[in-house]
């Protein structure tokens, strides 16, 4: 497909692909919210709750940079212990150091029809202080500037919403993470128009990050809690879709100025955690498949097109292709420059992370189907 019909393909994709790297840069410079992070504090009792499961060698730096936080003058923190076996409590004890902000709890075993996520949560937000009025759930692979939830929660209130998901900004270090961890802004930039999902009271339109997400803590009982996601995956942005149905506000902003993330530290852990998740953020396979399929069509086959189109002695299609796969590169510069992540050269390599992220999507519906999808060694049902 080197000859007429490859340049007219060729153009018709760089096209589409142009259009959405112009939306990429519009969400992020004109839709995408920036929680200031200088010295801005809040007089609002915040509750910061995190759950830990099997967290020895993350729990510390994540809690010390909690024990950190300033501008929130009525701040606790609440820690629960969801049956770890790698001595994690001990670790929280010794970090607190008897801080009385700090309280760790032990979770109670898991009921029939939770996950343990989910769970997790909805203790630790029955047994926050009733004094807060805002909870801020922070997960243990998370490190926190001394601002950062100060300016959460300002900009939790500036945006007049229920759930703020303050994005942060996402550590990848081996190769594999290079190459899948970028994808995750990159998709919800280019993608999805971020003022319409606040304005919109569609429950679809939502997206959020369960790293680090702060509510109103009136509003999120309005939605349900954790109880109303009880059996979901992906609890973080069925939260937000729960906070929609209840008629609240939701948004997102960058936070890559007010922590940072590793979410995974091997090839193995990235594997399977997105194993366990992309069936639930992709529905019906159906569906996935052709999200799938256009991903590639959009990203990947531009430059194989380029290349082919060259061999062949055709300048026209080629120039096409190579044009669509400048435009892809285009647009993960983008998104990385907006949150945080590393740009060049690591963008050069997108169809190749398009296609990373097909192969994991196939593979984790091949794991559901067969019953053999599991997290922290839980069964994933």
């Amino acid at each position: 497909m080197t000859g007429v019909s490859g340049t007219a393909l060729g153009w018709a994709l760089t096209a589409i692909v142009g259009v959405l790297t112009a939306h990429t840069w519009l969400n992020a410079t004109r839709g995408l919210r920036r929680p200031p992070p200088g010295t801005a504090g809040t007089d609002e009792p915040v509750a910061v709750l995190l759950p830990v499961r099997d967290e020895a060698t993350r729990v510390g730096p994540c809690l010390r940079s909690l024990l950190a936080q300033r501008g929130v003058p009525g701040l606790e923190i609440v820690v629960l212990d969801d049956g770890s076996t790698d001595g994690t409590a001990e670790v929280v004890r010794a970090v607190a150091a008897g801080d009385p902000r700090v309280r760790l709890l032990d979770g109670a075993p898991l009921p029939p029809g939770w996950l343990g996520k989910p769970y997790a949560c909805q203790q630790l937000a029955d047994r926050a202080g009733s004094a807060a009025t805002v909870l801020v759930f922070v997960d243990a692979d998370v490190t926190l500037g001394p601002y950062a939830v100060a300016a959460a929660v300002t900009t939790l209130r500036s945006a007049s919403a229920v759930l703020l998901s303050p994005y942060p900004r996402i550590l990848a270090d081996s190769p594999g993470e290079r190459l899948v961890q970028p994808l995750l802004q990159w998709l919800w930039l280019t993608f999805l128009p971020l003022p319409a999902m606040e304005r919109s009271p569609r429950p679809s339109l939502a997206a959020a990050g369960g790293q680090f997400l702060v509510l109103d803590r009136a509003g999120y009982r309005r939605a349900g809690g954790h109880a109303a996601v009880r059996d979901r995956v992906l609890e973080d942005i069925e939260l937000a879709r729960a906070v929609k149905r209840s008629g609240g506000r939701i948004a997102l902003a960058d936070g890559s100025r007010l922590a940072d993330c590793r979410m995974y530290g091997s090839w193995s852990e990235l594997r399977d955690g997105y194993g366990k998740s992309l069936w639930a953020a992709f529905g019906p396979p159906a569906g996935a498949t052709a999200v799938v399929l256009l991903l590639l069509l959009l990203y990947a086959l531009p430059p194989l097109l380029a290349v082919g189109a060259a061999l062949a002695g055709a300048p026209a299609a080629a120039l096409a292709g190579l044009l669509g796969y400048l435009l892809g590169v285009t647009g993960r510069l983008v998104s990385a420059r907006a949150t945080g992540g590393r740009g060049w050269p690591d963008a050069l390599t997108h169809p190749l992370s398009v296609a990373v992220l097909g192969w994991l999507t196939i593979r984790s519906y091949h794991l559901r189907r067969r019953g053999r999808l599991t997290w922290r060694g839980r069964r994933v049902r």
